[in-house]
């Protein structure tokens, strides 16, 4: 019999003083599962009293960004701006899509009403690349909240984007993708069936198995291709389930910016560094700098 788990990344963890971010994706060891070319899982953690995440307005280019936050004990929202003039608050249970395409740039606060009594995050921010011929549409932006939810007795199951379980989502995919929230109460179980080319769980909380095999809290268990697997929790935990589409081209990574093109992320450079990009609405006063050597590199 083979095994279930081909592969296993640990995360880098970045402490950020309130909270802490693990980085799983990109890493020394793989660059991507299916189009997802960057994973970030944030919290859980309460945040002192009149402070927040601040994350300053920032650009993008060929990729699509995903946002997730767990609901629960330590449920938050973020609120989204961007250069496309929108403004949106993510909470629990909705997904924000932002297409970068050819460029955008946003950043992410925390609302001011939930300063007051100290923030709360958990969650989830992944990168997609976008696919040959598509990397530099026009930039969008979406944020879904009527995702199907899949329950079978202690197994509860939210559709993020893609097809699983015969059901679909209605968040837009630039390339084949599956993307899940996994709840299990004790004793639950649920199949992952072969509907991707490329797999990979993670656990976010509590505790579960994968065809017997103990997963490890935060690390990304990329799972064995075509085979039918069965994810289960004897004592309750939560799993978040992704892949998709394996790309037959190398993408470079370079802080912000995903490309097939090396001189395409050079241009994003020098775009950001000369002040080309577009403002943000209602967040035009700080933005981050371009970094001398940033924390995310891949394939440059």
């Amino acid at each position: 019999m083979s095994e279930p788990v081909t592969q296993t990344l640990t995360p880098v963890t970045h402490d950020l003083g309130a909270f802490q971010v693990r980085r799983v994706l990109p890493s020394r060891e793989r660059t991507m599962v299916g189009p997802f070319i960057f994973v970030d899982q944030f919290g859980p953690a309460v945040l002192p009293v009149g402070t927040a995440m601040d994350v300053r307005p920032h650009p993008h280019i060929n990729l699509a960004t995903v946002t997730w936050l767990f609901g629960g004990k330590y449920a938050g929202a973020i609120d989204h701006r961007d250069s496309l003039g929108t403004f949106a608050t993510i909470r629990p249970g909705q997904v924000n899509l932002m297409t970068a395409g050819r460029g955008i740039v946003h950043s992410e606060r925390g609302p001011e009403a939930e300063r007051a009594a100290g923030p709360r995050l958990y969650g989830m921010q992944t990168w997609l690349a976008l696919p040959d011929g598509r990397e530099d549409i026009d930039p969008a932006f979406e944020q879904q909240a009527n995702l199907p939810l899949i329950e079978d007795g202690c197994t509860t199951a939210r559709l993020i984007m893609g097809t699983l379980w015969g059901r679909s989502a209605a968040t837009t995919q630039h390339s084949q993708t599956i993307y899940a929230e996994i709840l299990f109460a004790p004793g639950g179980a649920i199949p992952i069936d072969p509907s991707a080319d490329e797999r990979a769980v993670m656990l976010v909380g509590g505790e579960a198995t994968i065809d017997g095999v103990p997963l490890e809290l935060y690390t990304l268990a990329v799972l064995a291709p075509g085979a039918t697997l069965k994810l289960a929790s004897e004592g309750g935990g939560r799993v978040m389930l992704l892949g998709g589409e394996a790309f037959t081209s190398q993408r470079h990574v370079w802080w912000n910016f995903v490309s097939s093109s090396r001189e395409r992320i050079t241009q994003a450079k020098h775009d950001w560094d000369e002040g080309r990009f577009p403002k943000v609405p209602g967040d035009e006063d700080e933005f981050i700098p371009l970094p001398k050597v940033p924390n995310t590199r891949a394939n440059l």
